[in-house]
């Protein structure tokens, strides 16, 4: 079979399986357990990485190795990061619009008080949530309702630069309402990038709340040039349901079984239990669905 020039091994066997987003689809879901879903992905950025891809990387483990970049977001509990989404959009980073969506989606804005927010945005009245926040506004009773000192924290302190290496470290957020607010901000900044692969993990993690689940789709809508990996040790619907590829590590046998059951792999030979450092490559076309097995390159 014929590869694009940005297809990757995958799996080692006789004959090797290649990843190839033009041809499987440019998200790869990998799905395993303890770390390897995190080899996984250092070894997918790796790969892109020779091909000189950017690389935006959310690791809510804390141990994605920091070479090679240049930009390291730190999301701590209560520490400055630098994350305020309209601060952004007054920097040009977003677009205004975009930071008054993200807001109505952390703090729960009906249309029109987005649509308020924006306008005084867009009038200068507005250049950070606290402002917002202390506009004296309907809409900054109802952020109020659920802003936190947290919140806060995360918002406050100089702006990243965004660099074309990205890695938002979140092992220091045990909010997962901070963790997800961060993923979904720089999501929101770097989902018109192309020529990059975005790597997440634990991608079922980040994407459990409201506020995380809206920033999946702003990086897996499907862009020429840009590969996205979602590693997850969990098996959940919002992950297994996304169109893709899906590489199955080492997991429980009946974890494995709902794995191939979401994909469509029919009961039989085709699946076959994956043992440590053994992978299974489930994808489909109009017609079909595959399935090749070997061992992992990682």
């Amino acid at each position: 079979m014929k590869h694009s020039r940005i297809a990757i091994k995958i799996i080692d066997a006789e004959e090797p399986v290649f990843y190839d987003p033009v041809f499987h689809g440019r998200t790869l879901k990998v799905f395993g357990m303890d770390d390897w879903p995190a080899k996984a992905l250092e070894y997918v950025v790796s790969a892109y990485r020779k091909l000189d891809y950017g690389t935006i990387v959310f690791d809510t483990e804390g141990s994605f190795p920091r070479e090679g970049f240049d930009t390291i977001i730190e999301v701590r509990d209560g520490s400055p990061a630098g994350l305020d989404p309209i601060t952004l959009a007054s920097r040009g980073v977003l677009d205004g619009y975009t930071a008054a969506t993200i807001v109505q989606t952390a703090y729960g804005l009906d249309r029109v008080l987005t649509e308020r927010l924006y306008a005084d945005f867009m009038r200068g009245k507005v250049r950070s949530v606290p402002e917002a926040l202390s506009s004296g506004e309907k809409y900054a009773e109802v952020i109020a309702e659920s802003y936190t000192p947290l919140d806060e924290a995360l918002f406050s302190g100089d702006a990243p630069e965004f660099g074309r290496n990205v890695l938002v470290d979140l092992g220091g957020a045990y909010s997962i309402t901070v963790a997800s607010l961060a993923f979904l901000i720089v999501s929101a900044v770097v989902r018109h990038r192309r020529k990059t692969v975005v790597a997440v993990n634990d991608a079922a993690v980040l994407a459990y709340t409201e506020i995380g689940s809206a920033a999946v789709p702003l990086i897996t809508k499907p862009l020429r040039g840009r590969v996205t990996v979602l590693g997850t040790n969990y098996v959940v619907d919002s992950i297994m349901n996304l169109s893709g590829p899906t590489l199955v590590l080492y997991h429980e046998p009946d974890t494995q079984s709902v794995i191939y059951e979401a994909n469509g792999v029919p009961p039989g030979p085709m699946r076959r239990y994956v043992q440590k450092d053994e992978g299974a490559f489930v994808y489909r076309t109009p017609e079909t669905i595959n399935v090749e097995w070997g061992e992992v390159p990682f």
